[in-house]
């Protein structure tokens, strides 16, 4: 799938079930990564992982924020999502740690297999979308 420079760009990330659900109810406004993607995207869509194994939203990307581990928790705590000690152990031994500030949420009516979206693996990480 190539993106043309006109093209909306997203990304397609595997997100835990628990995650998933505090995206949606509003409780978790970063998704944390230990990589960012290197094109500008504007959205994230989201692949709930096992047990639920759909493709159930998409969120608008505000922006990527790059700081050291100690700084991005500061920054973003309050919104997070997450306890201190699961953040602390993801990015144990980092340098750098990437969030992306999340925006509005739009959840699926039908969720999506990640077969009809033309996908045939989970991504480890993220995958570029074309929109």
């Amino acid at each position: 799938m190539l993106i043309g420079d006109d093209e909306m760009k997203k990304i397609l990330m595997s997100i835990r079930p628990e995650f998933v659900q505090s995206i949606i109810d509003g409780t978790k406004k970063f998704e944390y990564r230990t990589k960012a993607a290197k094109q500008d995207i504007d959205s994230l869509i989201i692949y709930s992982t096992y047990p639920e194994m759909k493709v159930v939203a998409d969120v608008e990307i505000v922006k990527v924020l790059k700081l050291s581990p100690k700084d991005l928790w500061e920054e973003t705590k309050e919104e997070s999502g997450i306890t201190k000690a699961f953040f602390n152990s993801y990015f144990k031994g980092r340098k750098v740690a990437y969030a992306y500030q999340l925006g509005k949420v739009n959840v699926y009516k039908k969720p999506k297999t990640l077969l009809e979206m033309g996908i045939k693996f989970a991504p480890q990480s993220f995958i570029y979308i074309q929109a």
